[in-house]
């Protein structure tokens, strides 16, 4: 179908510098950084969760 190749992904992230300034793209990233770190310790938490809920449903039998 359509793939692109170095030279446009070269000039898609210039359009995007050009947009966004490399300050504002800093900040965009470790705002997803974060929020990815968030979501991936939410998941784990809710492991832990499940993991101890069925330990006690498995006691009280």
């Amino acid at each position: 179908m359509f793939r692109l190749g170095g030279w446009e992904w070269i000039i898609i992230l210039f359009i995007v510098l050009l947009l966004f300034g490399p300050g504002r793209i800093g900040k965009i990233a470790g705002e997803l950084g974060r929020g990815i770190k968030s979501f991936k310790d939410g998941l784990g938490g809710q492991k832990d969760e499940n993991a101890e809920q069925t330990e006690e449903t498995e006691e009280k039998k």
